[in-house]
């Protein structure tokens, strides 16, 4: 049992030892059992970012804080690391979409998919192409019915399967 992996929606989870590892390191960094989202961005040497990609670091520690309560405890914590570290592709494809789906209507329009490129242009400083080329480039190839919407939920599966 100490030695076991379990699984939770066909994912396999982290093996209760090393989850105690982790709880150890989690309560030593974090004493109230609680992460900001301050001590997130230290984590992850994430401080010092320009106004959006703040933005994006902030959206990114609010879909982890899934009780929604300002704080990443460690059970959310650990479902984070183990999607991060574990996670199968169509998991991680999901919670990427939802994470860009800013306004949570089941689909990323061409607003949605601008932040998403100047918000990856502000975290890594590259600028080949304006964010308004990347996104009209994109939606000229992935807008197949022509409706401002580059993806729903079923699209997931059109750029899953490599169309």
């Amino acid at each position: 049992m100490g030695n076991s992996k379990s699984t939770a929606g066909g994912q396999t989870t982290i093996p209760a030892k090393e989850t105690y590892v982790w709880y150890r390191k989690f309560m030593m960094e974090y004493p109230s059992g609680l992460q900001t989202l301050h001590e997130f961005k230290t984590l992850l040497g994430l401080q010092g970012l320009n106004q959006k990609a703040n933005q994006h670091v902030d959206q990114v520690y609010n879909t982890f804080d899934m009780n929604k309560d300002g704080f990443i405890d460690f059970v959310e914590f650990i479902a984070a690391v183990n999607l991060v570290v574990r996670g199968k592709m169509d998991q991680k494809l999901k919670w990427y979409f939802k994470l860009y789906d800013a306004d949570g209507n089941g689909s990323i329009d061409k607003k949605e998919l601008l932040d998403i490129f100047m918000t990856v242009q502000n975290l890594n400083g590259q600028q080949t192409l304006s964010p308004e080329e990347f996104t009209n480039l994109v939606f000229h190839n992935i807008d197949i019915n022509h409706d401002g919407k580059a993806a729903t939920l079923l699209g997931l599966t059109f750029f899953y399967s490599g169309r």
